[in-house]
């Protein structure tokens, strides 16, 4: 009888346990095919076209959001207290092939931490928070087909960094914010440790939404020419009802950790919902060198693509991005990509 009530009281504990703590498999598979062309630059005459172009076929990974699966949990350790965790890892789907160039297992996120009244606590591996809000405003749904990530120079920011400490805020009335600091833990005899230093600032209530992002990435000084590379992200976004704007301002102190080699940009933007499942969004984006002396570039470019959607977890999509360096010292280059993919999320 006592054999069967201890046996009793270990399953109702158990059954307590785990009404209080979850593990989630979970992940995100994208894929597009489409064409590429390339004009006059690095990327054609590295396929033998010299100062030609070339156009080629193909079929990636990640058209909108990168692929990935991971494991995330958290266990509620009462007063409203809970640990949370996330392993998660890329995947290319074309060649099922991981997108680490490293044998990191989890290298999109890896972390655990705290959350609560206070707001949330990361350890680990994780996003910055400039990344956490460098594509929010970004039209053309901050995928391939968005001309600001050919055109712009911070998106160039790293936006993952090991041996971090990340805080995020509660939001309240419509604000909340985040902090990280990342140790380099490559101190020497010679050279101090690097770090990388971030934050967010965020707004959003009913049909407006504003970002603010700062990142400064700290380089070890090792000639006068380097400097800590530092990006500024401003972006913002209103919803009329029959369209949401999108506006979003971009700059970069020392691009490439290159001293006086700065960057200015911005990103003009409209989703247009045509229906429940169809919407349909366009941009405009721009950006130019500021250098003291030496090789210059303006860089402008649009796109225009549609999504579909098939139900809660999956959507289809495409459009055409098209986007030109004009520069000072050599001859002008040009990029194009016209796809159609695919998102499920599971």
């Amino acid at each position: 009888m006592k054999k069967s009530l201890i046996a009793l009281a270990v399953l109702a504990a158990s059954g307590a346990a785990m009404a209080q703590s979850s593990v989630t498999l979970y992940g995100i598979a994208d894929v597009w095919v489409g064409s590429v062309k390339n004009t006059n630059n690095a990327a054609s005459v590295a396929a033998g076209a010299g100062a030609g172009s070339i156009r080629q076929a193909v079929l990636e990974s990640g058209g909108v959001n990168g692929s990935r699966w991971g494991m995330k949990g958290s266990e509620d350790l009462g007063g409203g207290l809970k640990a949370n965790f996330d392993l998660q890892a890329g995947i290319k789907l074309d060649d099922g092939s991981g997108t680490s160039t490293s044998a990191t297992a989890f290298s999109r996120q890896s972390w655990v931490g705290l959350s609560g009244g206070f707001g949330s606590v990361r350890l680990g591996r994780t996003t910055t928070p400039f990344d956490d809000v460098s594509g929010t405003s970004n039209a053309v749904f901050d995928s391939a087909l968005a001309p600001a990530g050919y055109v712009f120079k911070s998106t160039g920011y790293s936006a993952r960094q090991n041996n971090m400490m990340f805080y995020q805020a509660p939001t309240m009335g419509g604000f909340s914010g985040a902090i990280s600091y990342a140790l380099g833990e490559d101190k020497t005899a010679a050279t101090s440790a690097t770090d990388t230093t971030s934050l967010n600032l965020t707004y959003g209530a009913g049909p407006l939404a504003l970002q603010f992002g700062y990142q400064v990435q700290d380089v070890v000084n090792a000639v006068p020419t380097s400097a800590d590379a530092k990006f500024t992200r401003l972006g913002a976004s209103y919803d009329f009802g029959v369209a949401k704007a999108k506006v979003t301002y971009g700059n970069v102190d020392n691009v490439g950790s290159v001293n006086g080699y700065d960057a200015k940009e911005y990103q003009l933007g409209v989703d247009v919902p045509l229906s429940s499942a169809l919407t349909l969004s366009a941009s405009y984006a721009s950006s130019k060198d500021d250098k003291a002396t030496g090789f210059e570039q303006k860089r402008t470019g649009y796109g225009i693509g549609a999504s579909y959607t098939l139900s809660k977890r999956t959507f289809l999509y495409g459009g055409y991005e098209s986007d030109k360096a004009t520069n000072n010292a050599a001859a002008d280059s040009k990029h194009n990509v016209f796809a159609v993919g695919m998102q499920h999320r599971f």
